[in-house]
């Protein structure tokens, strides 16, 4: 995945802040989805999303909705996961086809319900309404980063990976989109229902029959998300943990089951304390800040990654790729801070920042060839595609609220103290450890060599 890319491309450090905030991301994550499902039982249930919550007054309103079901629902996909792999993943397979079967009931009944005057007006919060949910909806795009954790489990990797991720993105992006528009034309947005959106609108349209359907396989749905997240964070734990840039013990793999016990019931064990606590507003925008992130290094290493080779880019070419790359980044980062801090209808910094962009762009292009070729799958238009992901990620950070980056910035200043403190040495000396041991293998391996060439000389 990610971490094992970016290790390879730009470091340890590079890869260990972008591990920490994907494992960040799969907390998060399965933490949303399980505090959604217990908005959704309540709907099941004729209640109100947060009636199955304890509140706490003396908490803030933000971390006062106490979720016990969050807890359990967690505590019972933790003991799926631990117990197979293979049970998890035909479940997987088969409630993957009754929610397909779901979602176009969803779109056909909710189309045969839909009413064009809900769209009026067409974008009621402006061009920084618009791109403010384009940021909070990176949240969706969560996992597809998990088919690469099972390269391991899979029999042909090199081309069932990027098989499995294109397919699954475009088919999952084409589903949100008509469930969107759906959702939209079956209920004007002030009234759509945050927690449970669908359930309400079905509701809300009198088709209480239709709101039990989709309340019950929502239900299933996030059970089976739930399911994915746990085995893939488990194993992203795992082949941070064979670096010993986290505690070895994390990579541990039970004798019986054949699975990552320990990480699966760390990782989820901490995504149960931040489900119980944390509404999904949070979780969203701190989940969003976190995958942007990681996009944007992953699409700088594939620059780093087709433009330079070591002993075969010339220092003159490696020189140019770092203040192409440099440029690119800091204009994207200039415009995403200008979009943030300026008002709608000032555009002047852009008419410098977009063209610096577009002319680093263009000279990694023609003055820096390209040094490595991909001998199966490769991403097409380098380097304008990753160049672009980097201006619309960073662009996008600039749409989500200063509290979440707080947030953030917290979590990254853990991160970075565990490296300094734990993770550099306990890699740097594994690192070692396995230089000298191949050393003598090596050595080995000539002398044992030598002695033939002698007995047959």
């Amino acid at each position: 995945g990610s971490f094992a890319y970016l290790r390879v491309e730009l470091g340890n450090f590079v890869a260990f802040i972008a591990a920490g905030n994907i494992l960040l991301e799969y907390v998060i994550g399965g933490a949303a989805v399980a505090r959604s499902w217990t908005s959704y039982s309540a709907t099941l249930c004729n209640r109100h999303a947060n009636d199955f919550r304890i509140n706490v007054s003396s908490l803030p309103d933000d971390y006062g909705h106490l979720d016990p079901i969050a807890i359990v629902v967690i505590t019972v996909i933790c003991i799926v996961t631990v117990i197979s792999t293979k049970g998890s993943s035909r479940f997987n397979y088969i409630a993957s086809i009754i929610h397909v079967a779901v979602i176009l009931f969803i779109i056909i009944a909710g189309f045969a319900k839909a009413d064009t005057k809900n769209y009026t007006p067409f974008a009621p919060f402006g061009v920084r309404g618009i791109f403010k949910s384009s940021a909070v909806l990176f949240f969706a795009y969560l996992g597809f980063d998990a088919v690469s954790t099972m390269a391991e489990e899979t029999k042909n990797p090199a081309r069932d990976i990027p098989i499995g991720l294109v397919g699954s993105m475009t088919i999952t992006t084409a589903a949100y989109c008509l469930l969107a528009i759906t959702l939209c034309l079956m209920q004007p947005y002030q009234q759509i229902d945050k927690d449970a959106p669908f359930s309400v609108a079905f509701q809300a349209v009198g088709m209480n029959w239709a709101k039990c359907i989709v309340a019950t396989c929502a239900l299933k749905g996030m059970t089976t998300v739930l399911l994915v997240s746990a085995v893939g964070q488990a194993r992203y734990l795992t082949h941070i943990a064979r670096t010993h840039m986290m505690p070895p013990w994390l990579a541990q793999i039970h004798p019986k089951t054949g699975t990552p016990m320990n990480a699966t019931i760390a990782m989820l064990a901490a995504t149960a304390i931040i489900a119980f606590f944390t509404e999904l507003n949070i979780l969203s925008n701190l989940l969003s800040i976190s995958t942007l992130f990681i996009f944007t290094p992953v699409a700088a290493g594939l620059l780093v990654r087709r433009y330079y080779v070591s002993g075969v880019t010339t220092p003159a070419d490696r020189n140019k790729l770092i203040v192409c790359t440099a440029f690119i980044l800091v204009s994207s980062g200039v415009t995403a801070a200008y979009w943030a801090l300026s008002s709608e209808n000032d555009w002047i910094a852009y008419a410098i920042t977009v063209p610096i962009w577009f002319l680093a762009t263009l000279a990694l292009q023609v003055l820096v060839p390209q040094a490595r070729a991909p001998k199966l799958w490769g991403v097409p238009l380098v380097p304008w595609l990753p160049s672009a992901s980097i201006a619309i990620n960073v662009f996008l950070l600039g749409s989500i609220d200063r509290a979440s980056f707080v947030r953030f910035a917290v979590w990254t200043a853990i991160l970075l103290m565990y490296y300094f403190l734990v993770g550099l040495h306990a890699s740097y000396d594994t690192a070692k450890e396995y230089g000298e041991n191949q050393a003598a293998e090596e050595h080995k391996k000539a002398e044992e060599g030598a002695v033939s060439a002698t007995n047959y000389g």
